[in-house]
């Protein structure tokens, strides 16, 4: 099992990144740069590519619809050259209020698009010239308001003419199409616990699709990570992130992180959380998750306990454990974990 880290910041993304950086020596394999509607991420991956030497850099999640397939193909390929092959493609759908409240784009056909980008991608690397119609038409027709657009192909020679897809995937559709299309699979609020309930099915009828030629399907998880007796002092933490994504991202009945903890039998405390949330009442919310969940998400603890933790992500399917190290010394604590990999 591999080691990476999530990019955190609050402030400055140099300071940040870093902090990653520093890792690498650590024995971090890789590390994994989120958007959101923050900074982008290739301005700090680009940074992080200067920094490193050895581990790799993703993005976690690009999502598919503020950037062409062309242009998502393209930052892939930049940031594969300049880490001398070391580029993880994440992508992800993202979520309607993000897309249409930040971005200004219709969120429609999400699995569609997500496998567009994936197939355009890996033929762009390739540098075929392209002809695609479907939900992106390269070149655009006439009767589309084209006029002078032809088939291209890519310009520079990439490093890679494959590079390693991740897709962000919750829900059993996309989660199936993760596991016949894609290299890896980031889900999020992950519960080793629950993973074969709730997305055994899904992977299972993925896989029976997956062309044997891109191997078996790797999958980035994990939590936050702490040795320490005050396990639960750690673990909350976690609280306002939970309540935020479980409660504040996406209106009722259009929420992939309630219905996930919903799946996982929390379904009275997902409600709870986002009612207060809803309401403005963050602090509510963010009392109202369950310390069970926190439990199952975080690697939190005495030794013991995170050694079993980690042997629970690995027995679920893990192949890269992905930690956000608490503490004073977060290289010591990946030094660490790393040793028992």
């Amino acid at each position: 099992m591999e080691l990476s880290s999530p990019l955190t910041y609050s402030g400055d993304p140099r300071a940040a990144a870093d902090r990653a950086a520093a890792l690498e020596s650590a024995g971090l394999d890789a590390v994994w740069v989120a958007e959101a509607y923050g900074f982008d991420s290739p301005t700090v991956m680009g940074y992080l590519a200067a920094r490193t030497e050895r581990m790799r850099i993703g993005s976690a999640v690009l999502n598919v619809y503020s950037r062409s397939p062309a242009l998502i193909a393209q930052t892939a390929a930049g940031l594969d050259a300049l880490t001398g092959g070391r580029a993880l493609l994440g992508i992800g759908a993202s979520g309607p209020q993000v897309v249409e409240g930040w971005h200004g784009r219709r969120y429609d056909r999400p699995l569609g698009r997500t496998r567009e980008v994936i197939e355009l991608s890996r033929r762009i690397w390739r540098r075929e010239v392209i002809e695609h119609h479907g939900i992106t038409d390269l070149p655009l027709p006439p009767e589309k308001g084209g006029t002078l657009g032809k088939p291209l192909k890519l310009l520079t020679h990439p490093v890679r003419d494959t590079i390693p897809v991740y897709v962000a995937a919750l829900g059993p559709a996309n989660v199936r199409m993760s596991a016949e299309l894609a290299d890896g699979w980031l889900p999020f609020l992950y519960a080793p616990e629950h993973a074969a309930t709730v997305w055994g099915p899904s992977l299972a009828e993925g896989a029976a699709q997956r062309d044997p030629a891109l191997g078996p399907l790797a999958v980035v998880a994990g939590g936050l990570l702490a040795i320490d007796d005050d396990a639960e002092a750690v673990r909350d933490l976690m609280r306002p992130t939970v309540a935020l994504y479980v409660g504040g991202m996406g209106a009722p009945g259009r929420n992939f992180y309630h219905d996930l903890i919903c799946s996982y039998g929390y379904e009275a405390a997902a409600a709870t959380v986002q009612e207060h949330y809803l309401a403005g009442r963050k602090k509510e919310a963010e009392a109202a998750v369950p310390a069970a969940l926190l439990e199952q998400i975080c690697l939190a603890g005495p030794e013991g306990h995170v050694r079993e933790r980690v042997e629970a992500f690995r027995e679920s399917g893990v192949t890269m454990l992905n930690v956000t190290p608490v503490g004073a010394d977060p290289a010591r604590l990946i030094e660490r974990v790393r040793g028992w990999l």
